[in-house]
């Protein structure tokens, strides 16, 4: 009877190890980062890379309403970002669009 409890008590032991290990991973330290962009709030780490949805008409519809224009040379790059040369303040400059639709200039 020892024997069969112990064997319990072990038994159980190593299955909350086991369950401990399976749980969903802790949230970010930043969690005010969105997961869309939108007109007041940009992630911090973009270009992010990942699948992109836009369409090409989208991308320019959004570089238009951020204050871009003469967009030029737009493509999709193998990371997912809409990359493109375009003109703003009078200025040349190289942005990119992610799928959370951030926009990135330098």
């Amino acid at each position: 009877m020892k024997n069969v409890l112990l064997a319990a008590v072990f038994l159980g032991a190593s299955t909350l190890g086991a369950l401990a290990q399976t749980s969903s991973p802790p949230a970010t330290a930043d969690g005010d980062t969105p997961a869309v962009a939108t007109p007041d709030t940009t992630n911090p780490t973009a270009p992010v890379a990942g699948a992109n949805s836009f369409t090409e008409a989208q991308v320019k519809d959004r570089l238009t309403e951020a204050g871009y224009t003469e967009v030029t040379g737009l493509k999709l790059d193998d990371k997912g970002v809409w990359r493109a040369a375009a003109m703003k303040d009078g200025k040349s400059v190289a942005v990119a669009l992610d799928y959370q639709g951030n926009i990135v200039a330098n």
